[in-house]
Formats: C-alpha cells, sequence, structure tokens
C-alpha cells in the first residue's frame, strides 16, 4: 500500500514538472496546475508515512502558488508542512513554519484564519515550551482582538493566563488576568469578571500584595451582581483571613468548592496559600469543605507544593 502511494506520488510530481516546461506553443509555465499536482503528491507522500517528502511536496505546492499569486493557497501549504514536520516531533521547527503561514495569512487579508493556527500551534508546543505556547496564544489573541472577535480573543488570553500562572510569572500572569476581567465586562459576560476577581486575589497574594488584592474586590463592587455573590463574599473572607492572620479562616475559603475547583492552575494556587507569619499551617480543626471532601486534591496532589511558601 505504501509503496503503491509512493509511486503515485512520483507520478504526480512527473506531470508537475511537465506542466512547468514551456515550448514554441507554451510560452508560460502552469504554475497553478504545478502546485495541484505536487499538492496530490504531498497527500500521497502522506499516507505513506513519508513525512519529509511531503513536507518537501507541501513546500513545492507552496513555493508555485506563490508564483500563481495565490497567497492564501500557498500560506495553507506552507501549515501543512509545518504539520509534516510535528509528524516528525520536530516542533521547533514546525512552529516556524505554521508561524510563516500566519504572516500570509494576515498578508492575504485573512487574519481570522491567522489567529486559529496560532492557536493550534500553542496546543502543539504546549507539552514541550509553555514559553513559546504562551507568546502563541496571546499573539492569536492580538489578532481576534483587532478583529472586534473579542469572545475569541479572551479565551486565548485565559490559557495565556493559565500558562504563566502556571510558569509562576506571577507579575504578568496578574496583568494578563485584568486584561481578561476588562474584556469580560466589555462583552457583558460579569459572572466570568466574578471568577477573574477571585483568580486575580490568588495571584496578587501569592505575590504577597494584598494591596493590589483588596482593590481588585473593591473595583469588583461596581460589575453587577458581584455585591453580596458567593464569589465575593468568599475573597472577602480570605482578605479578612489574611488581615487578622486567621489561618483556619483562609483554609477554610482556599479548600471550599468555589476555589477548589477552578481551574486546575488557580486551584493550585488556592489550596497553597499561605497567611504571612503564620508558620503555613494548616489547623486540623478546620471543617472539611460540604460536597468536595473527596477531591481535597483534586487539583494538587503530589504538586500542591508547586506554590509552597508563596508568601513566607
Amino acid at each position: 500500500m505504501a509503496a503503491q502511494k509512493i509511486n503515485e506520488a512520483h507520478e504526480h510530481i512527473a506531470k508537475a514538472e511537465k506542466c512547468l516546461k514551456t515550448s514554441m506553443t507554451k510560452w508560460k509555465p502552469d504554475f497553478d496546475s504545478a502546485a495541484s499536482e505536487y499538492a496530490k503528491a504531498a497527500v500521497c507522500f502522506k499516507n505513506a508515512k513519508q513525512y519529509e517528502q511531503a513536507k518537501d511536496a507541501y513546500l513545492k505546492e507552496a513555493e508555485y502558488h506563490t508564483e500563481n499569486k495565490t497567497l492564501f493557497h500557498a500560506a495553507k501549504a506552507i501549515e501543512q508542512a509545518g504539520m509534516m514536520l510535528k509528524e516528525q516531533k520536530k516542533m521547533p521547527e514546525a512552529i516556524q513554519y505554521i508561524e510563516k503561514a500566519c504572516m500570509m495569512y494576515m498578508e492575504n487579508g485573512t487574519p481570522d484564519t491567522a489567529a486559529m493556527a496560532l492557536d493550534r500551534a500553542g496546543k502543539l508546543i504546549e507539552p514541550i515550551n509553555l514559553e513559546k505556547a504562551v507568546d502563541l496564544y496571546q499573539k492569536a489573541a492580538g489578532v481576534f482582538e483587532n478583529e472586534d472577535r473579542l469572545r475569541q480573543a479572551v479565551e486565548l488570553l485565559g490559557k495565556a493566563s493559565r500558562l504563566l500562572v502556571r510558569l509562576k510569572r506571577l507579575d504578568e500572569a496578574a496583568t494578563a488576568l485584568q486584561k481578561e476581567k476588562n474584556m469580560y465586562k466589555e462583552i457583558e459576560n460579569f459572572p466570568m469578571c466574578f471568577k477573574k476577581t477571585t483568580a486575580q486575589v490568588l495571584v496578587h497574594l501569592h505575590r504577597g500584595d494584598y494591596v493590589a488584592a483588596d482593590k481588585c474586590v473593591r473595583e469588583s463592587y461596581s460589575l453587577p451582581g458581584y455585591s453580596g455573590s458567593e464569589d465575593c463574599v468568599a475573597m472577602e473572607t480570605l482578605l479578612q483571613g489574611f488581615d487578622e492572620q486567621d489561618e483556619d479562616q483562609v483554609y477554610r475559603v482556599c479548600n471550599s468548592p468555589l476555589l477548589k475547583y477552578m481551574d486546575n492552575d488557580y486551584a493550585k494556587l488556592a489550596i497553597s496559600l499561605k497567611v504571612p507569619g503564620g508558620g503555613g499551617k494548616k489547623k486540623k480543626a478546620a471543617a472539611a469543605p460540604q460536597g468536595g471532601s473527596s477531591g481535597a486534591h483534586a487539583a494538587g496532589g503530589e504538586e500542591d507544593d508547586e506554590y509552597e511558601g508563596g508568601l513566607c
């Protein structure tokens, strides 16, 4: 089967080369047909799992689409070349090709396609390079924001914020969360604004900045429905516990289902939060939260110490 596909690929390449030849009656190369034949060759190589040859065929396709001034199709072919590198586990090189394709999408006036490709690239690189994934997600968010596609933009910003927390780049995470919250406010998704306020408070407390955490809650009072909400009461209680150095109170809030079942990176911040000067002791007398005792370590487990001693 593979041998048959490889033979088919070479037949398509031969046809492509024939399309590029000129003669007395054919003055110009047929770049469109050549690109089409190389695309077919690339698929045959891909089906035969000959990924390096498939990549080369896609790059040839891109070259002839460029000659033919069909830049969108050239960008698609370059993106596919990147995917062939991904199949070979050559992730940094794969991302370079995808980023190049994104630049071409932008130049071609198709920014949405560029943003979606950057998002895909972020997902590919995230397991091996969080810093690069943050960069790609933020770039994708910026493209969507420029197009007034705020719902898509804020979703990507959220991915970047969570990874910044995981990387312990908390100053940048605080800035990113504020941008997220502003965007959710603009699209009037106020429940998500509440959640982002909670995340902000956790990040600021881990940064050792009680004043900034308190300010985030005070600013959120202007959001419709925030004052008196479950999120608001929890943050007021948490900040009061910090102010009074009440370890039990802080422990109860941080281990409540509201915080423990946030996105994993923020949940880890919650369960590892310590009262400054309190020695970081979790009092045994503290009551287990209702409805969530079996998942007390769902977000942390053996990784609970990732932010150990964040304020001590």
